[in-house]
């Protein structure tokens, strides 16, 4: 349709060259049939034109009727946020506390823009766990796709913009900060795009810890103060810990159901028993980091109150532990309980830095 303007709009062009050029040959023809010739010309551009703009209100209002925004937003699945965001706001608590001249405007850009990486990279993950037949009926989690209330394709778009926009905002940021973040985004970028293959060769594990964990602490702080502090590792580990936890949770839920998709994860390597063992790992030796930053002075003594969020982690130790007597469903939600222990655990350190501050 659009291709069909711009011909006629060429069409008016090249009619009123062709009049012309036979006028300048002695042609008879008369200004009225030239100017009607125009007309004719552009009335019918104008009711394509028009026919074109109907046909994209129409899209849109289809694309509104079909899903809302509620389940726009749940298709990203932000339960999982935790993980992207909270890596964020500890880093910027650190350098509070730490006495840096933080930019709170770029540290909560950086916020933000993790957002949208994060949702990008979750349904990008969906789409390709679904193209490659790891998702269907009998699996657990995102049923976005499998139930039939997604397209694929609407979920690769989806995915493509979310990520457009997550770049955009990246090089926002990088205008306002420098050159050096661009390698930071580039490191997010590839994290996300590669991680559905890498996680079915068993690197998802180590992708997550560099996409959630070191990249964002890093890139955060070279936004926040203009240079990139590597003190910051000693919380990027216990978060990046739990984090990976949550992976953990859902792949161990779903070594049956991947191993018949033909893919490998560390799960799946590991067995059941083994990978349970590494889940209640991966969320009590958090614990342990702080009580030893603690110790050593790197962290001040009010980051023990990280460990308020102890209980949740047992309990977490817990639901795992059912796995061996009662099958996957009884931990078919670890993957969101880990996702809260995150959240809870995240904010707790985040609150004890700005109390170090205020009252030290």
């Amino acid at each position: 349709m659009l291709y069909a303007s711009i011909q006629l709009h060429h069409g008016v062009e090249d009619a009123y060259t062709m009049v012309c050029f036979r006028r300048d040959e002695g042609c008879t023809y008369q200004h009225e049939e030239m100017h009607l010739m125009l007309s004719v010309v552009s009335l019918k551009r104008f009711i394509f034109a028009l026919r074109y703009k109907l046909n994209f209100n129409l899209f849109l209002l289809s694309m509104k009727n079909v899903h809302t925004l509620k389940e726009w937003l749940l298709a990203a699945r932000p339960w999982s946020f935790p993980a992207s965001t909270m890596p964020v706001l500890v880093t910027l608590a650190y350098l509070f506390w730490l006495g840096e001249d933080v930019n709170w405007i770029n540290g909560i850009w950086a916020l933000i823009n993790i957002i949208f990486f994060h949702a990008a990279g979750n349904t990008w993950s969906d789409y390709a766990d679904f193209k490659g037949g790891v998702d269907a009926e009998d699996t657990f989690g995102a049923r976005t796709l499998v139930s039939g209330e997604f397209k694929p394709q609407e979920m690769k778009c989806y995915a493509l913009i979310l990520l457009s926009v997550a770049l955009l905002g990246g090089v926002g940021l990088m205008i306002r900060t420098g050159w050096p973040l661009l390698w930071f985004g580039l490191g997010g970028l590839f994290c996300t795009l590669l991680y559905p293959p890498l996680k079915f060769r068993a690197w998802g594990d180590v992708v997550i810890a560099v996409a959630y964990a070191w990249l964002p602490s890093w890139g955060t702080s070279y936004a926040a103060i203009g240079r990139v502090e590597m003190s910051v590792l000693w919380f990027a580990l216990p978060i990046g810990m739990i984090t990976v936890a949550i992976l953990h949770a859902n792949n161990t839920r779903d070594v049956r159901t991947d191993a018949r998709a033909h893919i490998t994860t560390l799960a799946m390597k590991l067995g059941e028993n083994v990978s349970r063992v590494l889940y209640n790992f991966w969320v009590l030796a958090p614990f342990a980091v702080i009580i030893l930053c603690v110790a050593l002075g790197v962290f001040p003594i009010w980051s023990l109150l990280a460990c308020l969020a102890l209980p949740a982690a047992f309990a977490n130790v817990r639901c795992s532990q059912r796995l061996q007597t009662e099958g996957v469903a009884a931990i078919s939600s670890l993957d969101e309980m880990s996702a809260k222990l995150q959240l809870l655990f995240s904010l707790l350190l985040s609150i004890s830095f700005f109390l170090a501050h205020f009252l030290s």
